[in-house]
This record gives structure tokens, sequence and C-alpha cells, in this order.
């Protein structure tokens, strides 16, 4: 694959992404949903970015982590130009380039929405708002994917889980989210031809 394919596939998916969240934000107050399907839901929500909305504490926490995320999507633009060069499997270069947009995609909501958008308490966000939520590096990322498939008590006799209320599946994610997952899935499912042996 090359270097202009891969540049047009990261582009495509940067912005479905950002279309989706900016078309949410200002459309969906924090909390609100709509039901698309029994099974599917679109649900707005915000967190810090990393996964389940975990959080790095302190004052400096996400700073920190979007610093970090700037400098991995560094590394990652840098493995895909290597791979490229080095004639790398497609199937390489295409979870590469899925990982690299969907960092990117979900960067840009760090950096840039604390800024331009005032906050979804109660209200739709307002783009380029004369009052922000935020500050720069300090955004919240959008998300809105919430696919709860079943939900129910599960029988006693599993273990660790049994007796339990649980819902299957709870994660509410974005279109960056899917790009990173399905990025890593390739390595995992196809390792093999992602990283062929020669010799």
């Amino acid at each position: 694959m090359s270097l202009r394919k891969a540049y047009l596939l990261i582009f495509l998916i940067l912005l479905i992404d950002q279309v989706s969240k900016i078309y949410v934000k200002t459309n969906f107050i924090l909390g609100e949903e709509t039901h698309v399907f029994n099974w599917f839901r679109i649900h707005f929500i915000e967190n810090e970015g990393m996964a389940w909305g975990t959080k790095i504490p302190g004052e400096y926490g996400k700073l920190i982590l979007t610093v970090f995320r700037i400098f991995a999507v560094f590394g990652i633009g840098y493995w895909l130009y290597d791979s490229v060069k080095k004639n790398a499997s497609s199937y390489l270069v295409v979870a590469i380039a899925l990982i690299l947009a969907g960092a990117a995609g979900n960067i840009l909501d760090s950096v840039f929405y604390g800024v331009i958008f005032d906050d979804s308490y109660n209200n739709l966000a307002t783009p380029f708002a004369a009052e922000p939520y935020g500050t720069w590096f300090h955004g919240l990322v959008v998300d809105m994917f919430y696919f709860p498939i079943w939900k129910g008590n599960l029988p006693g006799w599993i273990p660790f889980f049994g007796g339990k209320e649980f819902e299957f599946f709870n994660a509410i994610f974005n279109v960056a989210d899917v790009a990173i997952s399905t990025g890593v899935g390739i390595l995992l499912v196809f390792n093999k031809k992602a990283f062929p042996k020669h010799g």
C-alpha cells in the first residue's frame, strides 16, 4: 500500500470522526440519548480521553495525557512512513494507518475542543463560543456509540460474576476508538500476514 493511500485512509477516518463528534456535540445535551434500535443508541458523553473514562490524577494529568498522545502519534506516523518505505505488508500498513487516525482523532478533541466549544451541560454546545469550557490541551473527548445488546442477572453458577447484574456491551465510544480497535485487531488476527517472516 502506498503512503498516499494510507494518508487518504487517515484523512477519511478523521473526517468521519470529527463530523460525527461535532454533530453530536452541537445537537445533543450531555447525557442525552436517542434510540436507533433497541440494541443501538446514540448516547452523548465526554471523558478525559482514556479507555472507560480513566483519568490520570493531579492538576496536570490531562495535559500529561495529551502531550504523551501527541508524541505517540509522531512515533506511529514514523512507523507508518518507515513501513511503507520498506514495502511492508498491506495488513501492517492499514493497521498502522487506522491506529494513527484514531489516535489523532481523539487528540483533536483534547487539544482544541476546550477552546472552541462552551460546555454541554443543560444546553447545546456552541462552536467558537465567547466563553469556552476549557483551555488548550484540556478538551474532553466526545463519545456517542452505545450498544446495550443485553442486560440482566447472570446465573449464580458462573464463577466471579454469577448472580450479579451484567450488561453486554456497556462501553460508549466514537469513530476514532473503532479505528484504533480495528487496527489492533488486524495486528492480532492477521499477525503472520502483517509481520511475514522472510527467509
